[in-house]
């Protein structure tokens, strides 16, 4: 059984290992200290990092989100 992710350790997921289940919406948003509605735009909009429906729920992939945020950091890189 594992245990669950704690809030505190949701930053490091973009640093480091990445949890071993699917992130929700709150988590993204506290991972990018962001409102929940922001993560909800860029879902609309397709901007931010990739989710999927499970029936009504939206998860994200970690290795999703930690791929959004490398291609974001090499995006930034190319336009300094």
């Amino acid at each position: 059984m594992t245990t669950p992710t704690k809030p505190s350790d949701l930053r490091a997921t973009l640093r480091g290992g990445l949890p071993d289940r699917y992130l929700t919406p709150d988590d993204i948003a506290e991972m990018f200290e962001v409102p929940l509605e922001t993560v909800y735009q860029w879902r609309r909009k397709r901007t931010g990092p990739p989710g999927f429906r499970i029936g009504k729920y939206v998860r994200y992939d970690p290795a999703d989100v930690r791929a959004y945020v490398t291609q974001c950091k090499s995006s930034d890189q190319e336009a300094a």
